[in-house]
């Protein structure tokens, strides 16, 4: 049998015996790797530690002792990835145990994995839109011929994804006719069919009339598609559009790997929210289904008041 380490808590006789049987059974059943092994090992220690202190024992602990060991490791400010993982290790043993007859139970039958927190996007600043436009706008400016369309389409696609927050998959597909309003509205048909208004600004409007026109001289007035292309589709890729704001942010001396049509999208909910914006409008907007994908926005926003909190205020830079 295996002797604990010195930075591993005591152990019973009996909870060693379980542990170690447990190990053998992943060894011989499943052909785990040594490495997975130890991995396991360590996790089974450790939630049996914790048992001991709670005054429980691995064969007949509750539901409620493997409760208290989540919220244990949570205080401990462990990832949630980890925890998960820790849990996924104290079923599987338990489960063991229940199989083989050697608990009446299996208390983490019921347990929920935690929920594992959604990652905050990358969120491109006001200057960096402004120096990706500007990239955009000295291309459209010294740009002939046919080379003159594709930059005035890109200042185009840039413009309106940055105005409106659309899905890159609904801006490339959008229809000539959809964009030749009056009414300052596009009518957007997106996810599960549903059907949204969203508004377009000033800017963004004439920046589309300006584009039409070009593409009118361009093509003879016989496109179909705003963002028209020779494809099977008929209309600009997602694929393509992406290589081409990679190019453009590299003119723009941005780190072309943190810009993305989605994060485009991501700009123009945080920048709305910065400015004040009502979330249901920014959810409707977005055309989120549930508010609760919009408020990822909201921890963007506290996050970068935090590290501005913690970067200049003289207090944090105590201790």
């Amino acid at each position: 049998m295996r002797k604990s380490a010195s930075n591993e808590p005591p152990l019973g006789r009996k909870d060693q015996g379980l542990i170690e049987r447990f190990i053998e059974m992943l060894s011989a059943e499943r052909g785990a790797a040594a490495n997975t092994l130890e991995a396991y090992r360590r996790d089974i220690v450790d939630y049996a530690g914790f048992l001991g202190t709670a005054g429980a024992t691995l064969k007949a602990p509750e539901t409620d002792h493997i409760r208290a060991y989540l919220a244990h490791l949570d205080a401990l400010g462990m990832a949630r990835t980890t925890a998960a993982r820790r849990l996924s290790a104290v079923r599987q043993f338990h489960r063991f145990l229940h199989g083989e007859g050697l608990s009446a139970e299996n208390p983490s039958a019921i347990i929920a994995s935690p929920r594992k927190g959604r990652p905050l996007p990358n969120i491109m600043t006001r200057a960096d839109i402004d120096a990706l436009l500007g990239a955009a706008g000295k291309r459209a400016a010294r740009a002939k011929g046919l080379a003159a369309l594709r930059a005035e389409r890109m200042l185009c696609l840039l413009e309106l994804l940055y105005a409106t927050g659309l899905r890159v998959s609904e801006l490339v597909g959008l229809g000539l006719r959809a964009a030749q309003t009056d009414d300052r509205f596009l009518l957007i048909k997106g996810k599960g069919g549903r059907e949204r208004l969203v508004p377009l600004s000033g800017p963004a409007q004439r920046q589309i009339n300006h584009y039409v026109n070009v593409l009118r001289e361009t093509t003879k007035g016989e496109a179909k598609w705003l963002f028209p292309s020779h494809g099977r589709s008929g209309h600009l890729t997602r694929q393509h559009f992406a290589l081409e704001l990679k190019s453009l942010a590299r003119e723009a001396g941005l780190n072309a790997q943190k810009v993305s049509p989605h994060v485009l999208r991501h700009a123009f909910a945080t920048h709305l929210l910065e400015g004040g914006a009502d979330l249901r409008a920014v959810q409707q907007m977005l055309g989120h289904a549930d508010i609760s994908t919009t408020q990822i926005y909201t921890h963007v926003q506290s996050e970068r008041l935090r590290q501005t909190l913690e970067t200049h205020h003289p207090l944090a830079k105590r201790g």
